[in-house]
């Protein structure tokens, strides 16, 4: 095994057993709740992709898992069955079920929390929704059409739900569970939403005073109990505060705003009163749909960033025990939040999914082996949202555990493998085609790895995609891939190569914007990577990702900065982007002072900056640099040369379509995982 300076292990008071409420746990750690989406069978079990997934996160060294969020039988909500695994739908089935899960998560001396929700409410997706009008606690405007008023919830479908708590209680603790986690007085889900008084305006039981706006949430831990017994762990996921300036609109990191949600007095008061009822866990986050990228926080958020809230709240509460998640993967962080006692366990949700192995590796002091989370919610939450389905942009086998092993090649089968480009495409390819036992031989003409993935890491947001480039050198290096920097491929190349196969995994060419004459025109990728050259006020021609997050990086530096936007408004095209992610970006180029000319045409630059056309009149924008940023184009030149030499091949990542690291992840995992002669 190669050394590191990881070599030791950082902070070894993180795996060492703790108790979080009545359940013991063998390390620091936890699992967070993930949307099971895939992870049902029709009736409402689980099925063997959800068993694996948990119980390879288990064998990975967490000591607390957390299911994904599974409803009980809601006929208000109407989930359809068979979208998310349901105790009460099926309670036989569940219980069987579950029994394989737990048995496997056992098995590695880790424990495992189900967590239960009551429903949605006004938060439920269009597509659940059926054509039906929402529900919410009062008439208040739908989360995601605020022209629809949702229909109060009658008291009969509380109790309702209610009962179904009871029943869900009881298969928990019959099934093996160690205990249940309601979902949840936070996010804005529907008992959240009957807890703030700015979404329930009943003058009933439910409404009013605070604990008549938490009695829903008590009813339901007081139902678990009598059929599960006083004994059985109820855990709650928990926000203190919910980031919400008004319907639809969340507030930004460190924004002075009036809190329309709960504030943290309130979250403080809701927490004591919840933990007198029974609940002897919060799993603590901020956030709620309306503020969703606190609640599913980007890239641009920073790392621990529910930390100083969940601080607050044990500095007034110490003695409830409390779950704290948040990009919480870097163990200096987890160390600091568990050594003043404001964290018994940090939660890790996507850093599982990116590596499951992940507690394992820190243990073992191999932090530098860990594959990192780059929090851009593409494979979880953008799959969740389009296509009902966890998975992870940067490993491809998340909640495809089944899939393992890999095919593995033999003396007859091997092959030598040419792979033309050193972006995260040919690198995943290359690495699995390696673990394989294949040959694969990787060119890559400029003097270092990752392609375009080393500028677009380049904004301080962006450690993480630095941090994927080093993590691929590293598999590399240690499967002793053969690598050729400063290797530009030609016909004779490929001829000489003695290759059974090519990968054309060459990557994206910048679209160019001939602008005459005039202050320097800059391309976005070599703007990215020489930001302090640009001068003290930038123009931007081009409102995509690429280009909103440069800018945000410009004025991080303190630089003004203009973008250009034909369409009207920014991101309207772009690559695929995550709600959170979009919504953020957006919000952050207001916030951070990024003057936007939407529907406006870059016509020439001057000497003094960029002349634009505004309904047909012209206006010149003053800059030092103009950068362009209007997307890319596939370059496959390659491919008329592999095809004329007689060799099999794939055009794969950007080369084959301009997407994004996912995407060029996926195509490398999927041509290289079923390669075969």
């Amino acid at each position: 095994m190669s050394t590191s300076v990881f070599s030791q292990v950082q902070h070894p008071e993180l795996f060492e057993p703790t108790r979080v409420g009545s359940i013991e746990v063998k390390n620091h750690y936890a699992m967070g709740p993930m949307g099971p989406l895939g992870f049902s069978t029709a009736e409402g079990g689980w099925n063997q992709r959800a068993i694996e997934f948990y119980a390879t996160r288990a064998r990975g060294g967490i000591g607390l898992i957390i299911t994904g969020v599974c409803q009980v039988t809601n006929p208000a909500d109407g989930v359809p069955p068979g979208l998310i695994p349901n105790p009460t739908l099926s309670p036989g089935l569940f219980l069987t079920t579950s029994r394989d899960l737990t048995e496997r998560v056992h098995a590695y001396d880790a424990k495992i929390v189900l967590q239960v929700g009551a429903g949605f409410g006004r938060v439920i997706i269009p597509g659940v929704l059926g054509g039906r009008r929402p529900v919410a606690p009062s008439e208040i405007p739908y989360r995601w059409d605020p022209s629809i008023t949702c229909r109060e919830m009658t008291v009969e479908e509380i109790q309702g739900i209610v009962a179904q708590f009871r029943i869900a209680g009881m298969v928990a603790r019959e099934a093996g569970f160690d205990g249940i986690q309601v979902h949840a007085v936070h996010e804005g889900y529907l008992l959240d939403q009957f807890a703030i008084s700015y979404f329930n305006h009943r003058t009933d039981a439910y409404g009013g005073s605070l604990g008549n706006r938490l009695r829903f949430a008590r009813e339901v831990v007081e139902a678990i109990h009598e059929s599960a017994g006083a004994d059985f762990p109820v855990q709650l996921r928990f926000s203190p505060k919910s980031m919400i300036k008004d319907f639809g609109v969340g507030a930004m990191p460190g924004e002075t705003f009036d809190e329309m949600g709960r504030d943290m007095d309130e979250g403080i008061e809701a927490a004591r009163l919840l933990v007198s009822y029974g609940y002897e866990a919060l799993d603590v986050d901020v956030g709620s749909y309306d503020s969703w990228y606190w609640s599913h926080p980007p890239m641009y958020q920073a790392k621990g960033l529910y930390v100083p809230y969940a601080r607050q709240l044990h500095e007034a509460c110490p003695e409830i025990p409390l779950i704290v998640a948040g990009r919480m993967d870097d163990p200096e962080l987890a160390a600091a939040a568990t050594a003043d006692g404001t964290a018994t366990l940090v939660s890790l949700a996507r850093p599982t999914l990116a590596d499951p192995e992940i507690v394992n590796k820190l243990q073992r002091g191999r932090r530098d082996l860990v594959r990192p989370c780059i929090s851009c919610q593409e494979g979880c939450i953008g799959r969740i949202e389009k296509y009902s389905s966890l998975r992870c942009a940067v490993n491809p086998l998340a909640a495809r555990e089944l899939e393992r092993p890999l095919p593995q090649a033999t003396d007859r089968t091997r092959m030598r493998v040419l792979i033309v480009g050193g972006g995260v495409a040919g690198m995943e390819a290359a690495r699995v085609l390696a673990e394989r036992g294949h040959l694969p031989v990787l060119h890559e003409a400029s003097e270092r790895l990752g392609g375009v993935v080393i500028a677009g890491g380049q904004p301080s947001f962006k450690e993480d995609d630095l941090a994927l480039i080093a993590w691929y050198e590293r598999q590399l290096a240690e499967l002793g891939v053969e690598v050729h920097l400063g290797s530009r491929v030609d016909a004779e190349l490929i001829r000489r190569s003695g290759a059974d196969h090519v990968l054309i995994a060459t990557g994206s060419t910048p679209r160019l914007l001939d602008l005459g004459e005039g202050v320097p025109v800059v391309e976005a990728t070599d703007a990215l990577l020489d930001q302090d050259s640009l001068g003290e006020r930038v123009v931007i021609v081009g409102g995509g990702t690429s280009g909103c997050e440069l800018a945000i990086s410009l004025r991080e530096r303190g630089i003004e900065v203009t973008i250009v936007e034909a369409l009207a408004d920014v991101l309207k095209k772009n690559a695929p982007t995550c709600m959170a992610n979009h919504a953020m970006l957006h919000d952050l180029v207001a916030y951070r002072g990024v003057e936007v000319l939407a529907g406006v045409r870059a016509e020439h630059v001057t000497d003094a900056g960029l002349l634009v056309s505004v309904d047909g009149e012209e206006r010149l924008v003053p800059a030092q640099t103009v950068v362009t940023a209007i997307g890319y184009k596939p370059r496959h030149e390659l491919e008329a040369e592999v095809k004329a030499a007689g060799i099999p091949y794939h055009v794969i990542g950007d080369a084959r379509r301009c997407a994004n690291i996912m995407y060029a992840i996926w195509d490398g995992f999927e041509v290289a995982s079923q390669l075969a002669k």
